[in-house]
């Protein structure tokens, strides 16, 4: 892309997705832990969009929102009547206007398309091109609409419903994506009729049109794996699926090992750093970062958490939002982290909650443990100083502190503040009495004869 050049970025986001039977729009379903609607976002921003509007249905502040979130410099445009996608298109007439350099048409509910296919859009337009429309093969064209190409320029895109069988002969498909000359692009779209079987406006016929007056118009191919789009949830699961399978691979060839990559599942923003190890079975929410030589074993869940160096997690482990392991941590099986810092090399390995604490440097804590942490109105905070002991199944009740290097025998419910290098016992006193056990099995016994 040639510097300084402005971009604008339309993301239609309008459709209902009744198919989809949710009480949700169809755009804010997820993939991956983000947003149909984020996913197309990130994608313009990434190909250097520095305009954006979204056109939505009306009363739709739920989608409203969405972009306030993810996008607050974005504008919203409403298309009120549903007039086709050139219709939805110049919803954004107020911005089209304002004379943009290139202008990308996306729409919100094709998620797996990347920014680096935006960017080459871009490129052909830079490349003397008033229209660059983005195409895939397909398997079975069948709807689609088709892309008439000769002598290297893309002559129209014919829908299914308007061509006759010649033309539905041809494979080479519109994905629907499509960049503009940002000094033709509102003159374009204002001229496009709607002559066609629907009679709906549709933004395929800007290429009609371009090439009505001379102008130059291309076609870019793209993996159909990467246009799909969603309409149904059966759809969605197969897009899940493909990113999946890209965020696998990515992961991989980045120096991760999956021992089963069929069974990991990443989140949109998981970062994984070089010869990290996953073993099966283990899910990656938002929000989680690991780094180098760490080690995830089987079946543990991870959100929101950030794992240092060489720390080992799991098997079946959560880390919840806020856990932050430092380098050498370890957290074993069936332990939960939830808003805690874990010091370097300190050890939770078994059957242990650690919420709302920070436990120092290669502190132990024992099989058992909880900090509790809520008392039905506010959490308290758990610090564990460096080098303490927490013996198994104990109770620490916050706000506590347990002191550098102190001892917490086993079995104690700490209420108060244990000094460094202490010992903190509380629990009753151990009694025994010699012969109670005989005596009370041959009591018990005669009370069952007598009842036999």
């Amino acid at each position: 892309m040639q510097p300084g050049r402005s971009c604008l970025a339309i993301i239609l986001a309008a459709g209902e997705g009744t198919r989809m039977k949710s009480r949700r729009p169809k755009v804010l379903h997820e993939v991956a832990g983000r947003s149909l609607l984020g996913h197309a976002l990130a994608a313009v921003a990434e190909a250097g969009a520095d305009s954006l509007v979204v056109v939505i249905g009306p009363d739709r502040p739920d989608v409203a929102a969405e972009v306030a979130r993810l996008a607050p410099h974005a504008a919203i445009a409403v298309q009120t009547e549903r007039k086709g996608t050139a219709h939805a298109v110049l919803a954004a007439r107020e911005s089209l206007a304002a004379g943009h350099d290139d202008v990308l048409v996306a729409f919100a509910d094709t998620p797996l398309v990347r920014g680096g296919t935006f960017a080459a859009l871009r490129g052909a337009l830079h490349g003397g091109a008033a229209v660059a429309a983005l195409g895939f093969e397909a398997a079975d064209p069948t709807g689609y609409g088709r892309f008439v190409v000769r002598d290297g320029q893309l002559q129209a895109i014919v829908e299914h419903k308007d061509a006759d069988e010649a033309t539905r002969a041809i494979t080479l498909c519109n994905a629907g994506l499509m960049a503009l000359d940002g000094r033709e692009a509102l003159s374009l779209l204002e001229a496009i009729g709607n002559a066609n079987a629907q009679g709906e406006f549709y933004l395929t016929d800007a290429v009609a049109v371009a090439r009505g007056r001379g102008l130059p118009a291309v076609a870019l191919t793209a993996p159909e794996s990467e246009v799909q789009g969603v309409n149904d949830r059966i759809q969605l699961a197969a897009a899940e699926a493909e990113f999946q399978r890209r965020r696998r691979r990515e992961a991989m060839a980045e120096g991760v090992t999956l021992v089963a990559p069929e069974t990991v599942f990443f989140s949109h923003d998981t970062r994984l750093g070089r010869d990290v190890l996953v073993e099966p079975h283990v899910v990656f929410g938002p929000g989680v970062t690991v780094a180098d030589g760490a080690v995830i074993h089987a079946f543990s869940h991870l959100e929101g958490a950030s794992v240092g160096a060489s720390a080992t997690i799991g098997p079946y482990a959560r880390l919840r939002p806020g856990a932050d392991l430092a380098g050498g941590a370890k957290v074993g099986n069936f332990v939960e982290i939830k808003a805690a810092k874990i010091g370097e090399g300190a050890k939770v390995n078994h059957l242990t909650y650690i919420g709302d604490a920070e436990i120092g440097a290669a502190a132990n804590i024992g099989a058992g443990t909880i900090t509790c942490n809520y008392d039905g109105f506010f959490k308290s905070k758990t610090v564990i100083g460096e080098g303490a002991f927490i013996g198994s199944n104990s109770a620490l009740v916050a706000p506590v502190t347990i002191g550098a290097g102190a001892y917490v025998g086993s079995g104690s419910v700490i209420t108060r503040d244990v000094p460094a290098d202490a010992l903190a016992v509380a629990r009753g006193r151990q009694i025994e009495r010699e012969g109670w056990a005989s005596a009370f099995r041959a009591a018990a016994m005669a009370r069952k004869a007598k009842k036999g």
